[in-house]
């Protein structure tokens, strides 16, 4: 099931700041969707420390990790920021040129990528998002799957994700695009409830 829609028409980064900041929204092409309400616990823990990692492996490096909300402005060319159609708010990402940092966030793709999926995220990361960031040029995607303790992982090659490189969230995966950085998986694991089936 995909995220409800705010309404039919088709907006802008202009309107997207114009909206009351107490709700959430990410816009790709034009249509704004509702974002989930607050994520659980299990979703912040796995984040938070994805972004802990990151933050830890990166220090006095050129690149800078993050952590939701941020807002990451995706143009098409050379369009000014108030034409921008697609402004989405990834749980994680990392940024290696810092020329696409701004006082309103990110302007451009960043480097890496991660959603942590929930069950009322899980397909709009999966599919919808995936391609925004396919074509964005964003180059390693993960999908961080809490409940299945997977983790999904796209690399952009010549443009394209190709064949996804699925892992168990089990000793340390290394980010292809970071050199020297992986994610511990076993103490972030051990924190998290056990599955429901």
């Amino acid at each position: 099931m995909g995220l409800p829609f705010r309404d039919s028409e088709r907006h802008t980064y202009a309107d997207y700041l114009s909206w009351p900041e107490d709700v959430r929204y990410e816009l790709i092409d034009g249509r704004a969707y509702l974002m989930a309400p607050a994520p659980s616990l299990e979703h912040q823990d796995v984040a938070g420390e994805i972004y802990f990692q990151l933050r830890r492996a990166l220090e006095g490096k050129p690149c800078r990790p993050f952590i939701a909300p941020v807002d990451v402005r995706l143009p098409k060319v050379n369009e000014s920021d108030e034409h921008v159609d697609t402004v989405v708010q990834p749980d994680v990402l990392v940024v290696c040129d810092e020329s696409k940092l701004d006082r309103r966030g990110v302007r451009g793709a960043p480097d890496f990528v991660v959603e942590v999926l929930s069950s009322s995220t899980a397909s709009h990361d999966h599919v919808l998002k995936r391609r925004v960031y396919e074509r964005a040029g964003v180059r390693e995607y993960w999908l961080v799957h809490p409940i299945d303790r997977m983790v999904t992982i796209y690399r952009l090659l010549d443009g394209e994700y190709g064949k996804p490189d699925v892992q168990e969230l089990s000793g340390e995966t290394a980010v292809g695009v970071l050199e020297g950085v992986s994610v511990a998986w076993d103490d972030l694991v051990r924190r998290l409830p056990p599955p429901e089936f």
